[in-house]
């Protein structure tokens, strides 16, 4: 390879490591049997935003499931734009799956390049910073989706089908927790890129980020527990039988 060539990051097989097909297209247990295959992907990137979907996806059926019912028309239009952003939330992270498969690929060819010469270390090392750069980004996109999914998820919380109070906690707690391996995935790579504006950028970033989605994953949480926002729903009947 010249040095001056960019290192293939989009190769379908990149130095012996294969980017699998979409995660979309498989089975869930066939995910699973992957997952738990000694290949090196998909990794904890890749299962941190497959969660953070099944997560966003949980919040859009929350809210699907308050359309149409008398005792929350009141937050209809509120419905009616939840669902829809967090199918769309769901389907973003499925594709972030795939991002960071090949965004690993591409770290893990760079790490492989020859370092013997000096010009083969400076290359390498250039490639190494480039790629773990792009292999952050990805992780951090899927921390900032587990934010913007959590954000619908509190609007909800308490405004939406009671019978369906514990999914929109169970899907607080799935985003919570890819929301913290999307961080350790992003975290992993800074020492790979080096110090510079940009990690420092980063890593304040991250702990911004992980900081609101702990926040509104426990806000969530008080929500549903206490019945805060429930009041008003309560005194209204629901001529439709709940879930």
């Amino acid at each position: 390879m010249r040095r001056s060539e960019p290192l293939p990051r989009d190769e379908a097989i990149i130095s012996g490591v294969q980017a699998p097909p979409s995660f979309r297209d498989l089975t869930l247990g066939d995910f699973a049997e992957r997952l738990a295959s000694p290949e090196p992907v998909p990794g904890g990137g890749s299962a941190s935003a497959v969660a953070a979907a099944l997560g966003a996806s949980l919040v859009a059926m929350v809210a699907t499931l308050s359309q149409g019912r008398t005792k929350y028309a009141d937050h209809a239009a509120l419905h009616e734009a939840a669902a829809p952003a967090a199918r769309r939330l769901a389907d973003e992270l499925l594709e972030l799956a795939d991002e960071d498969a090949r965004a690993y690929a591409a770290c893990a060819f760079a790490l492989k390049l020859p370092r013997e010469a000096f010009a083969d270390k400076e290359y390498r090392d250039q490639q190494v910073r480039e790629t773990a750069r792009v292999a952050a980004e990805v992780p951090l996109r899927c921390l900032e989706k587990c934010r913007d999914a959590l954000t619908l998820a509190e609007t909800l919380a308490g405004r939406s089908n009671v019978n369906a109070a514990s999914d929109l906690r169970v899907a607080a707690l799935l985003l919570q927790a890819a929301g913290h391996g999307a961080a350790e995935n992003v975290l992993v790579n800074i020492p790979l890129i080096g110090t510079d504006d940009w990690t420092r950028a980063t890593e304040k970033r991250v702990a911004d980020l992980l900081s609101d989605v702990v926040a509104l994953a426990t806000k969530v949480h008080d929500l549903v527990r206490s019945g805060e926002r429930r009041a008003a729903l309560d005194s209204i009947p629901e001529p439709v039988a709940g879930r």
